[in-house]
């Protein structure tokens, strides 16, 4: 059996990250290589130990401006790089190393609510300011623009006006844990998921 690999991004907790090895703990056609933070006392190298999976924090010196973090990738060769929060904007020469192989989850249905600085809270509390009766997840290509790249996979939730930012987030980590691992496995496997 041919395994695909997968490296996972993350800048936070991991929740994303816990949620994606889980699911792949018994599908061996799937290993997770390696978890990558660029937080030191991020939760999600904790996440790391307790799931086994080898974690390595990296600086932004090593990210931009040498080729230390490129290198690692080239060496672990993975078939899917995934940004499971994630919160830097990826360099032009990782996505032309790894075209089409970058993907990333973003809390909104974008085009709506993308760009520089939307992320986490500052999504939530803009759908909640803007008073939309929708919202949801987009799973979509890493390119040189934040949120711009072709989007894979989205998935909507309807919110109440009664809820706030918080409760939206609770919603979209939801949607997050039943859709991510499913679109990555289908890409990996092209095998329709569930």
């Amino acid at each position: 059996m041919n395994t695909k690999k997968i490296i996972l991004l993350a800048s936070g907790s991991g929740s994303n990250v816990e949620n994606i090895a889980r699911y792949f703990q018994d599908r061996p056609e799937v290993s997770i290589s390696a978890v990558l933070s660029n937080k030191k006392d991020a939760r999600v190298l904790d996440r790391c130990d307790t799931l086994s999976v080898n974690g390595l924090f990296f600086n932004k010196t090593s990210f931009y401006n040498t080729d230390c973090i490129l290198d690692i990738l080239k060496a672990l060769n993975p078939d899917l790089i995934v940004l499971a929060g994630f919160l830097w904007k990826i360099p032009e020469k990782i996505i032309l190393a790894f075209p089409n192989r970058i993907i990333n989850i973003h809390p909104a249905l974008l085009p709506k609510y993308g760009g520089k600085g939307m992320y986490g809270n500052k999504v939530h509390q803009a759908v909640k300011a803007n008073g939309d009766a929708e919202t949801g997840i987009t799973i979509h290509y890493v390119n040189e623009n934040y949120d711009e790249g072709a989007i894979i996979h989205q998935a909507k939730i309807e919110i109440s006006a009664d809820d706030d930012a918080a409760q939206i987030a609770e919603k979209i980590h939801v949607l997050e844990h039943e859709h991510f691992p499913k679109v990555i496995e289908k890409l990996l496997t092209g095998r329709a998921v569930d």
